[in-house]
């Protein structure tokens, strides 16, 4: 292992009396201020194609979704393994942490030494997960929306907003962004914010961004037992839709009847029916891996009429080639 980054205190070795003592194991710790100095739009974009790639020949593991302690508390695991290396991830979600003046999200990424099987490195990437998140859909975007499409409709005005945004504006030619919220003042806050980058944001209600729309992202935590976001009837032909919220049992952010209408993408189809959006669609929905439409092995929008919707419930290979593109930013080799 080559390593710049932070090394723990190795702890003491012992003998059995039947061997040599081993070398000391040594831990590389990455902070979160360090992946969040490295991470940017590129680098988590082709970090996405190299992971939606490799769905294909390899072994995808499906996620983990439990809750903390405390019940509003819930933490995933995402388990990934390559031919050359292997991790999980650590997703938290803490909705009280506003009041400690943290984001209620953070990642932490785990990747195993292969010689023996012991962590070799932690990376915080709770920044990194956000451009992470944001690549995902961004591919999907770029492979699944028509190349004519300018305006995109984010639904959801939580810290993912932002970045959401910033990667699908650098696959298509965005020039207007509609924001919906569950109140008014909160989508004219998002709004702000977006503006304030760089972005032509305003807010609007969920009817007009939908009949308006060219890309739909969806970004929130909903759940199945409040209302869908907006209505089936309300989006038109030739919309793409990035549901990216639905990561566990329970949650839901479309209305199921818009799945009849779609052509229906996920990352892993099997964890898109337990904990994705799909587990919502009708039993015979056909479901397409994204990493067959980029490896041309599958056909993505065949029309512009064609409604298509990714349902992205997240992947660890996503997670660990990520984390293995910011620590070869590093200059890091494990």
């Amino acid at each position: 292992m080559t390593a710049t980054g932070s090394t723990a205190d190795p702890a003491p070795s012992y003998g059995n009396g039947s061997g040599p003592v081993p070398a000391p194991h040594r831990l590389l710790y990455i902070t979160e201020e360090q992946t969040a100095a490295q991470v940017d739009e590129e680098l988590a974009l082709e970090a996405a194609r190299a992971a939606f790639a490799a769905t294909v020949d390899s072994a995808v593991l499906p996620s983990l979704d439990v809750h903390g302690s405390d019940p509003r508390n819930r933490f995933s695991l995402k388990p990934s393994a390559s031919a050359t290396h292997a991790g999980v991830k650590i997703g938290t979600y803490w909705p009280d942490n506003e009041e400690h003046g943290l984001p209620r999200h953070h990642s932490t990424l785990l990747l195993l030494d292969q010689t023996i099987g012991r962590i070799a490195a932690v990376l915080e990437v709770g920044t990194a997960n956000a451009f992470r998140t944001a690549a995902a859909d961004a591919l999907a975007v770029d492979l699944l929306a028509r190349a004519d499409a300018t305006t995109l409709a984010v639904f959801g005005t939580g810290h993912q907003a932002p970045y959401e945004v910033a990667a699908v504006r650098r696959v298509r030619p965005i020039d207007e962004v509609l924001v919906v919220g569950r109140t008014a003042d909160r989508a004219e806050r998002t709004a702000a914010v977006l503006a304030a980058l760089g972005h032509n944001a305003r807010a609007a209600g969920a009817e007009e961004a939908c009949a308006r729309a060219d890309v739909i992202v969806t970004a929130t935590t909903a759940r199945a037992d409040s209302p869908p976001l907006f209505e089936a009837a309300w989006v038109r032909p030739g919309t793409h839709i990035s549901c990216m919220g639905a990561d566990a049992p329970g949650k839901r952010e479309l209305p199921p009847g818009l799945f009849a209408r779609a052509r229906v993408f996920c990352d892993l189809p099997e964890q898109a029916r337990r904990m994705g959006e799909s587990q919502h669609a009708p039993a015979d929905t056909a479901l397409t891996p994204l990493g067959e439409v980029l490896t041309h092995q599958a056909t993505g929008r065949a029309d512009d009429s064609d409604i298509t919707l990714f349902d992205s419930s997240g992947i660890g290979l996503q997670d660990l080639y990520l984390g293995l593109a910011l620590l070869k930013k590093m200059d890091i080799s494990l």
